[in-house]
């Protein structure tokens, strides 16, 4: 009995072109808003930390959906400092390393230099 594959089940790999080249403007395009999308949700998440981190004072009550809308605010105030201006410098390091082109197995591990002691 054979083995299935997901390549023989009829599931086929989507292209990946081997230069950053042949990638279409509207993939780069997509790349670009997923880096600013994951520097977003990193930069939301260190608002929460460093929330979480201020302690509570006993001088107001406690209010019904604070919490809420100081969770939407950072998301949105996240949103905007990662879109605008380049955001904090991590999409563009992130847009950098997924943009180089994928090293395939045609290329000989051989080429790379080794140093010897």
């Amino acid at each position: 009995m054979d083995k299935i594959s997901p390549l023989s089940a009829g599931l086929q790999a989507p292209a990946v072109p081997e230069k950053a080249s042949e990638r279409s403007a509207e993939d780069e395009k997509k790349l670009k808003k997923a880096c600013a999308d994951f520097e977003a949700i990193f930069i939301s998440l260190m608002f929460k930390t460093m929330r979480q981190t201020v302690p509570t004072s006993g001088y107001f009550k406690a209010m019904p959906g604070k919490d809420m809308y100081t969770m939407m605010m950072d998301q949105k105030l996240a949103e905007e400092l990662a879109h605008r201006g380049g955001g904090l410098g991590i999409q563009k390091m992130l847009y950098n390393q997924l943009n180089k082109p994928i090293q395939t197995d045609k290329e000989d591990a051989s080429d790379v230099p080794v140093e010897k002691d």
